[in-house]
């Protein structure tokens, strides 16, 4: 499998270095192209983590039961065991690690069946390396309040908020939300991401797809769309704050509960 990164090797002269104090949380990498883990093993060593390469699906299932990664990053496309199988297996095993899947697929509901799955993000090749590694610090600064990964969890709560993951419903106290399939993809996502700065880009890209023709005016309308529904003042908000100039974060404080 050929994908190409956006980036040159000598960029990485710029990348934040971690402090020495840190310990360096552990990365499972899962590619079989030797030119994307290459490239990637230096970046995400100069930003702090430790780095553990695999080449296959079987080989990456068989790391993560052994040395319990803090973060895992999957290739979908991967000899032996695709990356969204191995991810299936973690889950039915117990297994909540973080889990990040690289894909060349851009249609929504390949998306969406992956998140369903229980994958925290993914990233769409060709990426920015450099958008990688600030996913997974976002997804590590949660893990390492003691929260777990909210992607494997078929239900989650926030405040009076409910949704299940699964079924695809959501309420509002004892009230179910009724939600067009556009906002309710939308709401899943912030909600599976809180207090994450997310662009109108990246959430075009997440519910409508990376080659959709819809504008970010899409993603304005949908969380309209959510705020009427859930009663948020945008200018006092209790669920969706709007980021002027940049996108929205999700506010409530987000726990599993099944």
């Amino acid at each position: 499998m050929m994908c190409s990164l956006t980036w040159e090797v000598d960029e990485m002269a710029d990348s934040p270095r971690a402090s020495p104090s840190d310990i360096a949380p552990v990365v499972l990498l899962a590619d079989d192209d030797a030119a994307v883990t290459g490239q990637l093993v230096p970046l995400l060593e100069r930003s702090g983590f430790t780095v553990r390469v695999v080449a296959d699906g079987e080989a990456a299932l068989l790391a993560a039961e052994r040395e319990s990664p803090d973060l895992i990053v999957l290739d979908v496309l991967m000899p032996k065991m695709d990356g969204r199988e191995v991810l299936r297996r973690l889950r039915r095993a117990g297994l909540a690690y973080p889990v990040l899947l690289l894909t060349q697929v851009g249609e929504s509901t390949e998306r969406a069946m992956a998140l369903e799955e229980g994958a925290d993000d993914y990233l769409n090749k060709p990426f920015d390396p450099y958008e990688l590694v600030a996913r997974l610090r976002a997804v590590l600064r949660r893990s390492r309040r003691g929260l777990p990964a909210l992607g494997a969890a078929g239900q989650v709560r926030a405040g009076q908020l409910r949704l299940d993951r699964v079924a695809r419903r959501a309420w509002l106290a004892d009230r179910e939300l009724l939600l067009t399939p556009k906002a309710a993809l939308l709401l899943d996502y912030l909600v599976t991401h809180p207090d994450e700065l997310l662009s109108r880009e990246r959430l075009l890209e997440v519910v409508w797809g990376w080659d959709a023709i819809s504008g970010t005016r899409a993603v304005d309308n949908r969380i309209a769309e959510l705020r009427r529904v859930l009663a948020d003042d945008a200018a006092q908000p209790r669920w969706i704050e709007t980021v002027p100039g940049q996108g929205y974060r999700f506010l409530a404080e987000v726990v599993t509960i099944g």
